[in-house]
């Protein structure tokens, strides 16, 4: 039985899905097949007589040429991929298998779409760096700028901020905000009808136009109204955690409902890795800070004292420490119970904060023993000065859940680096110092 033969007819390359090219030497297109609608939105005879590099990224231009050398030298080129800006605007990505023919003076070249696929692997490459990020980064704000840069690859994203919900105080705070016009506002609660306020109630996304009526933000509006804003809610296990929101404004991009989607999708890693950075910190900060008063504890305080002891050596400075006991403590604490002592020493620590300066350093290091840490103290005589302030602030009456309670500080002194150039040392002689002040102020016994 005879074989039958296939001819295709002319219309033949039409049907493919991949789109096929020939240009000439100029890069100039003298053939383009149907699919080359469908893939840049351009129709075959619209795309005759165009320059290829013309719908090229610009950044794509420079590799695409060397391609071209080599294409025209003789080595055919297989799965080369480059960027092409479709007749929509949008951008996609093609992959070509092309070669040169000497006798008709034209490359031939068939494209495939691979956007779909860049576009996964983009995805699947932001998610792996968001995680990457949230493991390297050292605090929240160098975290949310690594986490900018990465959906800054993804979406145009010039204009970007996060902001965090605390139900506690119904507050919005803005750890990051990126924008060219708008300067980043204090926290405030969300008023109802706005962006965040709608995002945080609804638990939904939200895309809005120019010509979309909505309240403004509060804050200070210098250019002109946005063309654009989208905005996902940062969902955790907890809830709703706070909004990221993108925003251009006219000339810039014009987002759609894939960019919501795709924004959506990756919003759920960037609020799992903004919680494990703000449990990470509350972790240390359980871990320097004392629980009750909040000023640094033990450990924090000795960081604090070896780094201003070797600044004091380099820059050949003074410093000075003062160790101080509460006299009558105990008997608050046995009489009117824990909770009148927790709520006396968080007093204690509020005026010391108020006695010293900010770059001071007002530690707890247990009980009723709080340590004062004077960086670049200029003579001893400000370290005495600084004493007799929390002798003053203390001895005023404490008044507390109903109780007028009346204390006073035993405090000791040590100064470098007349007393000791070692962290131990200093604190050893101040509490010494101390234990001497309070021995001076006992009564004596009977004899």
């Amino acid at each position: 039985m005879r074989k039958r033969t296939y001819t295709p007819d002319a219309n033949f390359i039409d049907l493919l899905m991949d789109a096929v090219f020939a240009v000439d030497i100029d890069a100039r297109v003298v053939f383009a097949s149907a699919a080359c609608e469908r893939i840049l939105g351009y129709t075959p005879e619209e795309m005759v007589g165009m320059n290829m590099f013309d719908l090229m990224l610009p950044e794509d231009r420079e590799r695409t040429r060397q391609s071209v050398t080599a294409i025209m030298s003789g080595h055919p080129q297989l799965h080369f991929e480059n960027r092409y800006v479709r007749k929509d605007g949008q951008i996609v990505h093609l992959m070509w298998a092309t070669r040169w023919s000497p006798e008709d003076q034209v490359r031939i070249g068939v494209a495939r779409d691979i956007t779909e696929r860049k576009h996964a692997e983009a995805i699947q490459a932001a998610l792996y760096a968001i995680s990457e990020a949230s493991q390297g980064a050292q605090d929240l704000l160098t975290l949310i700028q690594r986490i900018h840069r990465i959906v800054g690859a993804l979406l145009p994203a010039d204009n970007f901020s996060v902001a965090l919900y605390d139900e506690k105080t119904e507050l919005l705070s803005f750890p990051y905000y990126a924008d060219e016009y708008d300067r980043k506002p204090e926290p405030y609660r969300p008023l109802a009808g706005t962006l965040y306020a709608r995002i945080l109630q609804s638990g939904q996304p939200l895309l809005l136009s120019q010509e979309t009526a909505m309240a403004d933000e509060p804050g200070v509006h210098a250019g002109p109204r946005p063309l654009c804003r989208l905005g996902v809610p940062l969902k955790s296990h907890q809830g709703t955690i706070g909004v990221l929101v993108l925003k251009s404004y006219p000339g810039g991009a014009r987002y759609n409902e894939k960019d919501q989607e795709l924004l959506q999708f990756i919003s759920a890693q960037i609020a799992t890795a903004i919680e494990s950075q703000r449990m990470q910190a509350r972790l240390q900060h359980m871990a320097q800070y004392d629980q009750l008063t909040g000023l640094p504890n033990r450990g924090l305080l000795y960081d604090r004292l070896r780094t201003a002891l070797a600044m004091a050596r380099r820059e050949r400075e003074r410093l000075s420490v003062l160790y101080i006991d509460l006299d009558r403590f105990k008997p608050v604490n046995d009489t009117l119970g824990h909770s009148v002592g927790d709520l006396l020493l968080q007093e204690v620590a509020n005026r010391l904060m108020q006695c010293v300066r900010e770059s001071d350093t007002v530690a707890r290091i247990g009980g009723d023993e709080f340590v004062v840490l004077l960086q670049r103290a200029p003579e001893a005589g400000q370290a005495a000065a600084i004493a007799a302030k929390i002798h003053e602030a203390m001895s005023r009456p404490f008044i507390l859940d109903g109780h007028t309670l009346s204390i006073a500080p035993s405090i000791g002194i040590a100064h470098y680096p007349e007393h000791g150039e070692l962290a131990q040392q200093l604190l050893k002689h101040a509490d010494q110092a101390m234990y001497l002040a309070k021995h001076k102020k006992a009564p004596k016994a009977a004899g």
